[in-house]
């Protein structure tokens, strides 16, 4: 066997040995970004899907289809569905185009919102 294919075997296994250790590392910090991010996750997607299920709520109650709101709204048909099912969060502006077609102020919308989620964290 030759001196190059011997260092070249050796090179092979350390870089085989290395590429192990980095993937187990790499997983290692991929893990504990799912676990956090998903931590967060669940934190934020409580306060989604009360204020989807008070959108909603207040939709139906005027008998408006998801269609309609997105409508008067400007809005996309998804986009409100996606609201409504607390996979999206609405920003400010957002917000207010839609509790203003709903002729509900910002902050009575919001204090609903906060009454939901205190009864919601007493369940807990």
């Amino acid at each position: 066997m030759s001196h190059q294919f011997k260092l070249w075997k050796e090179v092979s296994a350390l870089h085989s040995k290395l590429d192990v250790y980095l993937t187990f590392e790499y997983f290692s910090l991929y893990n504990f970004c799912i676990q956090s991010s998903n931590l967060l996750f669940m934190q934020f997607s409580k306060l989604d899907q009360i204020l989807g299920l008070e959108i909603q709520r207040r939709r139906i109650h005027k008998g408006w289809s998801q269609e309609y709101l997105a409508e008067v709204t400007g809005l996309h048909r998804t986009y409100i569905s996606q609201l409504e099912r607390g996979l999206k969060s609405p920003s400010v502006r957002v917000l207010s185009h839609i509790t203003q077609a709903l002729s509900v102020t910002m902050s009575e919308f919001l204090q609903t919102v906060e009454e939901s989620l205190s009864v919601d964290k007493q369940r807990d």
